[in-house]
């Protein structure tokens, strides 16, 4: 009997060298009993079609798509999600039986069960504050809505992009805008999710002291194995309840994984034994 060859699965951006989903999904596959085999796929800034295009023609099931081609991937792909459209960006790319490819986004979904379930974390009726609005926070905001937040804020340098953001979801009365300069007139919150990306070793803009209510919550969408410099900020003000962004990293992949492989993996375990040291 011929031994059926696994299923080909990649991450492609620009870079990818780093990436911790190979790992991610290795221990999925194990865990499930699932043939497969997921690699790296690096692109060069212009060619994400062209090397997306030769991976599937070459047999390949899936892809997660990273920085800086999410926005490229949702216009790439034949279909597209509810979710994958309302952010106008497509993180996961599944070959259909019929050849086509349809496109999904499972940031949100990945940084609400985190919230939810690893974080214990209820959303509905809590103040949440998204600092900055580049494209991660494209694919937050409509699971973060679904949640039920008492008013969603999202607060960034530049105003207008914090609007434009707010405007792909059309006339939401839960979502304001405001300049980062002018934060604190909008607080406290009991959530503050940090997008902003200032770097393991950067420095965050300055902050308000009371930004975060009492037995409020810090949140950053990046993680490493030291504190990042917004979870530092939030330990100098006193906020105990404080988490880095590994388990949405998980739980997105975990989605993406249930989309390709129609079995959803325990992410508790994945995240103990995948955790940076």
């Amino acid at each position: 009997m011929t031994r059926q060859q696994p299923a080909q699965y990649a991450v492609i951006g620009n870079p990818v060298e780093h990436s911790r989903s190979p790992a991610i999904h290795a221990a999925f596959a194990a865990q499930t009993g699932q043939a497969i085999e997921y690699g790296l796929l690096p692109a060069a800034a212009d060619a994400f079609a062209a090397t997306a295009w030769d991976f599937f023609d070459d047999g390949g099931h899936g892809l997660n798509v990273t920085q800086p081609f999410k926005q490229e991937a949702a216009v790439f792909a034949d279909s597209v999600s509810d979710r994958a459209r309302a952010a106008d960006a497509v993180n996961t790319l599944a070959l259909q039986p019929d050849g086509r490819l349809h496109g999904d986004n499972t940031d949100g979904i990945g940084l609400v069960r985190d919230l939810a379930d690893n974080f214990g974390l209820a959303l509905a009726g809590r103040r949440v504050l998204i600092l900055g609005a580049g494209g991660a926070v494209r694919g937050i905001i409509g699971p973060l809505l679904a949640a039920g937040p008492a008013k969603l804020h999202i607060a960034n340098r530049t105003p207008a992009k914090a609007q434009a953001i707010a405007a792909l979801f059309g006339d939401q009365d839960a979502i304001a805008t405001c300049a980062l300069a002018d934060v604190g007139a909008h607080g406290p919150f009991d959530l503050v999710i940090n997008a902003i990306s200032a770097g393991l070793q950067g420095k965050m803009p300055d902050l308000p002291a009371a930004l975060i209510a009492d037995r409020g919550a810090a949140y950053d969408l990046i993680y490493a194995a030291a504190p990042t410099p917004f979870l530092r900020w939030a330990a100098a003000q006193g906020i105990e309840r404080r988490r880095d962004g590994f388990g949405m990293l998980v739980e997105q992949a975990a989605e993406s994984f249930h989309i390709w492989r129609g079995v959803r993996p325990d992410t508790a375990p994945v995240m103990a034994q995948l955790r940076p040291a």
